[in-house]
């Protein structure tokens, strides 16, 4: 991984005249997203199109990226070139024309007129640029193949042939038509994604990030290895309203790190539990990361019942993680924190109850009002600061809820520009008609056959994921690959849930891997053994999402039997899995132990064919619980091996 996909290797250290635009720039982004996702615009009397403010939005973010984003990661970043400039003045020039004429093109949209393709020509470049710069040269590729096949799919054979299209109308369409850059990724952005970002850094704001910790440091500290366990408690309840893996990472790994670190973990094994902590957040009911309400949008249900169907693979996926962490701990040998570290219930309580409140309301509003999230997100962050104020000891100050809101627009200026670009693909390949046909190529691929089809998607998911966020990710493979999924029968809910669990774990996925690489900074660890270590310990999220496709009653739908059957054989399963990948029970295992857990977790969490599941579970719970009871009475016998933190075993 290289330098520039750091957040600091690839920002500008600006001041003056570039400080102050760039600045303004956040601000003015952060606001008008809380604006709109707030739904503000009827109270002030205001009436116009959705369009016209996502043009705003694209404008003030692409602009952002030209002034804050280095263009190489081997310039100094201490100025913004000329060219940049340009590109600042071009972002604002293809988005305020949008915002300014759109009620006039709206009734004439298939119009060829030189300024919309010239304008479309520029913004489609400057998006490709913009995204190059913060998420790599591959995607930006992408964008521009799938432009380019839309111009010469007429060259191409059989299936992939389209009739091709003039570069007129190719620019025009995807400037201006709602399937194009102003289509369902930057409105999703600009209306869900700007709200939970902004209450993640609101509660950073006021001390609720402090409080957390405090939380799982009560909940976990004095345990067996009570360190790593505080990290997973802490980052799953972050996760759950940060609405970024890697800025999770950054924020509660400075802390949970290091605390690994001294209580003996290995600085690999520190930052990998972090890593598949943080990012598990995404996926952790009662609120989830910003995709969860995307689903319920695409399926038209209520919330509540997406994260009432993840509820037990969120369960699983943190079972694997708790299991592991705990049998590392007993191998390394290692203790609960000191009582002096843990605070008390009483002292935590005294100014933390604060932050119940605007949680509550959060979890109210979704799972019982079914509130609009942008809009429960937003009213969320109101409170946040509403009850912060209410003591002197959580009040934010004024530089600090200025910060909070420049955090937000720096971190919405990826969002922002991979939104468009996801856009871009989305718009191109429906143009082409390719968007019609993928189903059917996804199928044919698999030759109809269920499992190959969700394997080669989940490749897919975790490739497209490696440079962009998991919304994106969902989305657009929702609209390219979730028809194939329902054509095979598989579950609506499974299947866009497959696809959102898949989108994220290209976070802790090696090679391209931002959490892990974050969490490897903070722990000055190697950054490979942290990313295959982190795979180890999510290994939970690779083969549930498979189980809950195949076996819908692992998100809750079925008959009352047939949910309690799947849930008790799959968390089985996952401990007898979490038993194979740790390499500990009572005891060191040796590798032919370790696979045949492993095979005994996989035949009880994998539910096959033809109604013979039971039979497969059945043989899953005979293996593990001979192999269980065989270890339990050797251990009793001798005196377990333990391993050192250096990684020798004694």
């Amino acid at each position: 991984m290289t330098d520039d996909q750091s957040p600091s290797g690839k920002f500008r250290s600006l001041s003056g005249f570039a400080s102050l635009a760039d600045r303004t720039l956040l601000l003015l982004l952060t606001l008008s997203g809380a604006a709109w996702a707030g739904q503000l615009q009827p109270y002030l009397n205001l009436t116009f199109f959705k369009e016209q403010f996502l043009g705003l939005f694209f404008g003030l973010g692409v602009a952002g990226v030209f002034i804050r984003v280095k263009v190489h990661p081997r310039e100094s970043g201490r100025r913004v070139p000329w060219y940049d400039w340009l590109g600042f003045a071009g972002s604002l020039l293809t988005g305020g024309y949008v915002m300014v004429m759109y009620p006039s093109i709206a009734y004439r949209l298939g119009i060829l007129a030189p300024e919309r393709w010239l304008l479309g020509g520029l913004a489609v470049l400057l998006i490709l640029e913009a995204t190059r710069r913060v998420a790599g040269s591959v995607l930006a590729g992408l964008g521009a193949v799938c432009i380019l096949y839309t111009k010469f799919g007429y060259l191409l054979p059989g299936i992939l042939y389209t009739q091709g299209f003039s570069w007129q109308r190719i620019a025009t369409y995807l400037y201006l038509d709602s399937s194009g850059i102003l289509g369902i990724p930057l409105t999703v952005a600009a209306s869900v994604v700007v709200a939970f970002i902004l209450f993640g850094q609101a509660l950073y704001a006021v001390g609720g990030d402090k409080f957390i910790t405090d939380v799982a440091l009560i909940a976990m500290g004095r345990y067996r290895g009570g360190s790593a366990k505080v990290s997973v408690v802490s980052s799953a309840l972050f996760g759950t309203v940060s609405g970024s893996a890697v800025a999770n990472v950054a924020v509660d790994g400075a802390i949970t790190i290091p605390l690994m670190k001294r209580t003996g973990y290995p600085s690999h094994l520190a930052a990998a539990i972090e890593a598949v902590a943080s990012n598990g957040g995404q996926i952790a009911p009662p609120v989830m990361g910003a995709a969860a309400f995307l689903i319920a949008e695409f399926l038209n249900i209520p919330y509540g019942q997406v994260a009432l169907g993840a509820a037990v693979p969120a369960l699983l996926y943190y079972l694997a993680l708790f299991t592991q962490v705990d049998l590392e701990a007993a191998k390394y040998k290692l203790g609960g924190l000191p009582v002096s570290q843990i605070p008390t219930w009483r002292g935590v309580m005294r100014f933390g109850w604060v932050f119940l409140i605007p949680l509550g309301f959060l979890i109210y509003a979704l799972m019982i009002e079914n509130w609009d999230a942008g809009q429960a997100g937003i009213m969320t962050v109101i409170l946040t600061f509403i009850v912060g104020a209410l003591q002197k000891e959580t009040r934010p100050t004024f530089k600090g809820m200025v910060t909070c809101l420049e955090e937000t627009g720096r971190t919405l200026l990826d969002i922002v520009v991979i939104s468009a670009l996801a856009g871009l693909v989305i718009g191109a390949l429906q143009l082409s008609g390719l968007t019609f046909k993928l189903s059917l190529i996804l199928v044919t691929l698999s030759g109809g056959n269920v499992y190959l089809l969700l394997g080669l998607t989940a490749i897919v998911c975790i490739f497209l994921g490696m440079s962009l966020p998991t919304a994106v990710v969902y989305i657009t493979l929702a609209v390219l690959v979730g028809p194939a999924l329902a054509q095979l029968g598989i579950d609506p809910l499974a299947a866009h849930l497959f696809l959102f669990y898949f989108g994220m774990l290209s976070l802790i996925t090696p090679p391209n891997c931002l959490a892990t690489y974050t969490a490897a900074a903070i722990a000055h660890s190697d950054f490979w053994k942290t990313g295959w270590t982190g795979m180890r310990l999510g290994i939970a999220a690779y083969i549930v999402p498979f189980a809950f496709a195949l076996h819908p009653s692992l998100i809750l739908k079925g008959t009352g039997g047939e949910i309690i059957l799947a849930v008790l054989a799959a968390s089985i399963g996952t401990f007898l899995l979490a038993v194979g990948c740790a390499g500990y029970l009572f005891r060191l295992l040796g590798w032919i132990k370790r696979g045949l857990f492993c095979v005994a977790g996989l035949l009880l969490m994998l539910p096959t064919w033809h109604g013979a599941w039971v039979l497969v579970d059945a043989a899953g719970l005979l293996l593990g619980v001979s192999l269980f009871l065989w270890e339990r009475s050797k251990s009793s016998r001798a005196p377990s091996a333990t391993v050192e933190p250096s990684g020798v075993t004694p």
